[in-house]
């Protein structure tokens, strides 16, 4: 694949993007400012192409000065296998906003990461962009991700999202990483949309249901390193 293609694919719709959106996030920005007191962006180190750190963007969903250990002892149990049929996020955190459920199970959290794709730091379609305490789990063979920019969306996005365990989605971003193509990131991109109206019309006992069950897509994936 040509990666000047897919970087100029990215800067033109990431671009296209922002300035169609704009009046919507606007919109955005002061629902969640009406809301809750504090900032209407977040913004928080991940890991980025060849493990360099970036900063991503993103809408606030949490109440402002939320403590950031319950999400770590999540990581945790997500690297580890042990949520038990939980979600890795959980639509009963207390310190999610009311604005903020709604980002969030919309993935309207998401929007302001194209400026990170804009910019060069990320990309429309690839990895999941990881904390530097979760990289610290990775085994040798899950840096093979790392190949590629980090994604808005990607294969785990629209395989089971974190209804599956962190293995499973670092399985994934390797098999894209070594399968990647422009027609890959079409199909993903094309499965996105559908991905996300799935998660809005679920009800608590089918979400309850997806969390307990293998998303399909997950036999496709990598069961051993190279």
């Amino acid at each position: 694949m040509s990666i000047s293609l897919k970087r100029a694919f990215d800067i033109v719709a990431s671009g296209a993007a922002l300035v169609v959106l704009a009046p919507a996030l606007a919109c955005l920005v002061l629902s969640i400012r009406v809301d809750s007191r504090g900032p209407a962006f977040y913004h928080q180190r991940r890991i980025g192409l060849h493990g360099r750190i970036f900063t991503i963007w993103k809408f606030r969903s949490m109440y402002n000065g939320s403590s950031q250990s319950p999400h770590h002892q999540a990581s945790t149990d997500w690297f580890e296998r042990r949520l038990n049929g939980q979600r890795y996020k959980s639509a009963a955190d207390p310190r999610v906003t009311r604005v903020g459920r709604f980002l969030r199970r919309t993935s309207l959290d998401e929007l302001p990461q194209l400026w990170n794709v804009l910019v060069g730091d990320m990309s429309l379609v690839g990895p999941r962009p990881v904390m530097e305490y979760e990289r610290e789990r990775f085994e040798p063979w899950h840096f093979e991700r790392e190949a590629v920019r980090p994604g808005i969306t990607g294969l785990w996005q629209v395989s089971g999202r974190d209804r599956l365990s962190a293995p499973e989605m670092l399985a994934l971003d390797v098999h894209y990483a070594r399968q990647r193509s422009m027609w890959f990131d079409l199909k993903i991109l094309a499965r996105t949309v559908p991905a996300v109206l799935g998660e809005l019309t679920q009800t608590p006992a089918t979400r309850l249901a997806a969390a307990a069950s293998p998303a399909a897509d997950v036999v496709s994936r990598p069961t051993t390193p190279r």
